[in-house]
């Protein structure tokens, strides 16, 4: 009983850390259509952002706190600066954002090499997530625990704002038909300025949860973005409920693999699984049905 408790609490806490590295891509990519590569840098910018943070403030509590709403802030003001200079001219060209992205990716590692230095910092981790939880016998980290809270309440945050506010029936207008959204007084270049605000804003996040996990460093995101990449297109690009369910379905698929082998082939079992799920239902778990007739 508790190996499997065990198990389950590893496949959800690998879950809650894909999960929150790819809610960003479920917004941008599924409305804007952006191949993003720079994805996993808006989570390293996250991550430096809680260091920066921690240098400020000697409680670490308090700081991993702060950071979150501050990396929200930064990795967002970041990811509308790339919209705005770049990626709003290529709209009409997706592949050329994959090349676009890619560089700026590359930029911004160098950036982070210049500032940081090119060893890993580390974030301290306050003692209240130290120790661990005794459940029915297996010790859950404390830490883990609260990266799951961490996605679950953004997840919670997300789809309320999508659900019941204006802004997200804005959002679902302009996914289910751009040029009719607008023909009623939709700015579109709004609603996309601030849907890669909020979808950056959330990749700094998951960069603060990352650094509960290990150490920083300037190639820290592109151990994720692939994976964030694999989750949105299972799940059902722009689909949210999609990416959750991909997510802790994966998370717990290479848990469980890696414990009966190894990290390796873990990840090897989920890229094949993947692909053969993917052969059988190519539109993902859900499938956005428009109202474009293009």
């Amino acid at each position: 009983m508790d190996v499997i408790i065990g198990q389950l609490f590893a496949g959800l806490s690998v879950g809650s850390v894909l999960l929150l590295a790819a809610l960003g891509l479920a917004l941008t990519f599924g409305q804007m259509g952006i191949i993003n590569m720079a994805h996993g840098e808006f989570l390293m910018i996250g991550a430096y952002t809680a260091f920066v943070v921690q240098k400020g403030i000697a409680d670490a509590g308090i700081a991993l706190l702060i950071s979150i709403p501050v990396s929200f802030l930064v990795a967002g003001i970041f990811g509308v600066l790339m919209e705005e200079l770049l990626l709003r001219r290529l709209y009409v060209r997706p592949l050329d954002t994959l090349l676009v992205t890619f560089g700026v990716s590359l930029i911004l590692q160098q950036g982070a090499r210049d500032i940081f230095g090119a060893p890993a910092v580390e974030v301290r981790a306050p003692d209240w997530l130290l120790g661990s939880l005794n459940l029915f016998g297996t010790a859950l980290p404390l830490s883990r625990l609260f990266i799951i809270g961490v996605s679950i309440l953004v997840v919670a945050m997300l789809s309320a704002l999508l659900a019941f506010t204006p802004f997200g029936r804005r959002i679902r207008a302009v996914v289910l038909n751009r040029d009719l959204a607008e023909v009623t007084g939709i700015s579109s270049r709004a609603i996309d300025r601030l849907t890669f605000f909020i979808g950056s804003g959330v990749a700094g996040i998951a960069g603060v949860t990352l650094t509960l996990i290990g150490s920083t460093g300037p190639t820290l995101g592109n151990s994720y973005v692939v994976d964030a990449f694999l989750i949105v297109v299972a799940g059902g690009v722009g689909k949210l409920a999609g990416s959750v369910i991909a997510a802790f379905a994966l998370g717990i698929l290479q848990a469980g693999v890696e414990f009966q082998t190894s990290p390796s082939i873990g990840k090897i079992v989920v890229f094949v699984v993947i692909i053969v799920f993917l052969q059988i239902r190519p539109q993902g778990i859900f499938s956005f049905k428009t109202r474009s007739l293009a």
